[in-house]
């Protein structure tokens, strides 16, 4: 088949690759052939169909992100494994433009949008927290809030170093996808502000957080108490992130997870979205959700 796409010359150069490395990755993976003239492309083989679906897909995401072979590999999984979002759905902060890659992932940030208190449930590299920090600095970005809190479910009170200093490695994946999303300059500002705020659960108990965003990452290791209390923390104007993995408990076998009680207690709560992830879901390297899979076996 032919397929034609209306790019610009540096979006070609994204799309294909130094040395066409990513268009020889589409036709590796889909056991297709792929040439190009400029934007007209030439596509042989029994998948040409999922490949065009491929290549125009990348052409959204050349408009604003340069494309890498993660990228490449992760929209050829997304059109491969019949579990497309039934629209393309986008977060957008100044400074990228975020896609989601699956049906969980968009009931995920419909569900954080729609809904003041969401959680997020399912095993590592699903997107859980990028996605969470992508709404909170769109929501902030566009003025619907006035601060972004990040809560940690552990106090660090034994580590040197100031608050910042003590929680800064424990917060680390939610740093780097905050400096993506809208630079390493503009991050460190807000931080002095305080717009951006670092808490832990030890330090949440009798406050009430209007117009926020509010997001508690890792939240398998609270306890039923510390749950229940962040929770209530919940002020007008503000939204709610939980996420965790239930499989990934740091708590002593005798302590039951804040979040499976959570789960439990709050079922039948319209106004409180449960947003499930499983082993498919994985948007990391192929391997990881290999891996994720073998443990759900073994187990």
């Amino acid at each position: 088949m032919n397929l034609s796409l209306e790019i610009n010359t540096e979006q070609l150069a994204n799309i294909c690759g130094a040395f066409n490395q990513h268009l020889d990755t589409i036709a590796n993976s889909l056991d297709i052939n792929i040439s190009n003239k400029g934007g007209d492309f030439s596509i042989v083989g029994d998948n040409q169909h999922i490949a065009a679906r491929v290549l125009q897909n990348l052409v959204c995401l050349s408009k604003d992100n340069a494309i890498g072979i993660h990228e490449i590999e992760m929209t050829i999984k997304t059109h491969t494994h019949n579990n497309l979002p039934d629209k393309v759905v986008h977060i957008k902060t100044k400074r990228k433009l975020i896609h989601v890659r699956n049906k969980s992932q968009q009931n995920y940030v419909n569900a954080i949008k729609n809904k003041d208190c969401t959680f997020g449930i399912g095993p590592a590299g699903t997107g859980k927290t990028y996605l969470a920090v992508a709404r909170a600095v769109e929501t902030l970005e566009r003025s619907d809030v006035r601060r972004l809190v990040l809560v940690l479910h552990a106090f660090m009170g034994f580590l040197p170093g100031d608050m910042n200093e003590k929680v800064d490695p424990y917060l680390r994946s939610i740093y780097d996808a905050l400096y993506e999303m809208m630079g390493f300059e503009k991050v460190t500002k807000l931080l002095d502000k305080n717009v951006i705020e670092i808490a832990t659960l030890a330090f949440m108990r009798g406050r009430t957080l209007n117009e926020a965003c509010i997001i508690l990452d890792e939240a398998q290791n609270t306890a039923i108490e510390q749950m229940k209390m962040f929770l209530t923390r919940l002020g007008f104007g503000s939204k709610m992130v939980i996420a965790g993995d239930t499989t990934q408990s740091d708590l002593h076998k005798h302590n039951q997870s804040g979040l499976l009680h959570a789960i439990k207690v709050l079922k039948n709560e319209h106004k409180i979205s449960f947003c499930h992830f499983e082993s498919q879901d994985v948007v990391r390297h192929k391997l990881v959700q290999r891996i994720v899979l073998a443990y759900e076996k073994f187990e």
